[in-house]
């Protein structure tokens, strides 16, 4: 269990000042000259040490994205992106900070941005974060007032730092979606290559992070990262925030240390399962796009990326959804492919096409109306959706479907022989026949 003194995020939940004044109290822009004078090498190399790896979801590691802006100038000017563009369902982290903890965004924005030779940010905020973003804006027009960002700063780096909004898409989540917003246009995912770092926003090198993996940057510069890698396993530093909702007893967002056991998780700091431990039918690790895992693999689950790849799974961005025994499991799923029918962007068929399609199975197979055939087809065509497509949007709308098949198989062909041994009344055979 992490130690209060290891906390990043202090005022997680608005039981403090989340202004300027109560984030210095707390540490907040404590050294930030000292640490932009290291220069910017020893940063990304600081970072790198961490071991910190993308918390949006990806875990790609943050050093050595950064590492990939170019080095020499060519006339471009270089931006960073925060994705703050959090709609994945389940994940609510990125809202606490921004809502309460916001000026250790602010600060991590003006340290990174040096790093990679930036001298402006974009805050890219979820169209329906209207109190979130209320609250960043704040945060940033404090900075701006005691001159701790902006032009001629106290600082010495020349750094402007704009925070704008989304309409509420999901797949604006996913980087060049969410750069082709930004620049006004329809969020449609690019093709790569050209890389964001060589062409991103306005065609300028560009470097895109998640709203936590920014957050945590000025801990681990003034306590070191040899302190943040003191936590979790190899391949897998650091602190996270994890969401816990569905079915136990105290939802919540907390701070913990990665890799730590899931049943530990929940039993710490969520008041276990409801109805107990037994009660536990299945638990999603990171979001919707996450296949789900079955209770009894639950017991020994590794709170982290490996632990999660070795159960067929993702860790994603940490958001748990639990499922108690009292889960229609069939008809959870389905519902998580409507929200994914309804999300696609439409540049790729198969998403397209596919995700209505596999809505409209999963909806009769819900009911029990489909055939025991069916199920392999379906699973067909979803290594047929996944990896043919843009961007990863569809490899994470088929993993959920993939991820019920794998373990609740048995579930749907109860279904379908539940309905099948159903007598009919005269009515529904006429309109079927129709």
């Amino acid at each position: 269990m992490l130690a209060d003194k290891d906390r990043i995020f202090l005022n997680l939940y608005g039981l403090h000042d989340p202004g300027l004044k109560g984030a210095q109290l707390r540490g907040a822009w404590d050294g930030t000259k000292a640490i932009l004078e290291r220069g910017r090498d020893a940063i990304v190399e600081e970072v790198k040490k961490s071991g910190l790896r993308g918390r949006g979801g990806a875990g790609f590691p943050t050093g050595l994205k950064w590492s990939f802006m170019p080095k020499q100038p060519d006339g471009r000017p270089h931006y960073l992106v925060v994705n703050a563009d959090e709609s994945e369902p389940g994940t609510c982290k990125d809202r606490e900070i921004m809502r309460h903890d916001p000026h250790l965004l602010v600060e991590g924005c003006l340290i990174a941005s040096f790093a990679m030779g930036a001298n402006a940010c974009f805050i890219y905020i979820r169209g329906e974060y209207i109190r979130e973003r209320e609250a960043l804006q704040s945060a940033v027009d404090e900075a701006y007032e005691e001159r701790l960002i902006g032009k001629d700063n106290v600082h010495g780096w020349d750094f402007e730092l704009i925070v704008t909004h989304g309409a509420g898409a999901y797949i604006c989540g996913e980087e060049t979606a969410l750069l082709e917003s930004l620049e006004g246009k329809k969020g449609m995912p690019r093709l790569k290559p050209p890389f964001p770092a060589n062409m991103g926003v306005y065609g300028c090198p560009t470097t895109v992070n998640n709203v936590e993996s920014i957050a945590v940057v000025p801990d681990i510069m003034r306590r070191g990262a040899g302190w943040f890698a003191s936590f979790g396993r190899p391949n897998n530093l650091g602190t996270k925030l994890f969401n816990i909702s569905g079915h136990v007893n105290s939802p919540c967002t907390v701070e913990e240390t990665m890799s730590i056991p899931f049943r530990e998780l929940i039993e710490t700091h969520a008041g276990g399962v409801r109805g107990g431990w037994d009660n536990l039918l299945a638990m999603i690790p990171g979001g919707s796009s996450c296949p789900l895992i079955p209770a009894h693999q639950c017991g020994d689950a590794i709170m982290d990326f490996d632990g999660m790849r070795e159960l067929k799974s993702s860790f994603g961005t940490a958001a748990v959804i639990v499922m108690d025994k009292s889960t229609d499991i069939v008809r959870a799923i389905t519902r998580i492919s409507y929200f994914y029918k309804h999300e696609s962007c439409g540049q790729c068929t198969p998403c397209r096409e596919g995700m209505g399609w596999m809505w409209r199975v999963l909806e009769r197979m819900s009911r029990g109306e489909a055939e025991k055939r069916e199920i392999d087809m379906l699973l067909e065509v979803t290594t047929q959706i996944e990896g043919h497509t843009i961007c990863a949007f569809a490899d994470g709308a088929v993993w959920p479907v993939q991820g019920l098949i794998r373990h609740f198989r048995h579930e749907i062909e109860a279904r379908i022989d539940q309905y099948s041994a159903t007598p009919k009344p005269p009515e529904a055979i006429l309109q079927a026949a129709e």
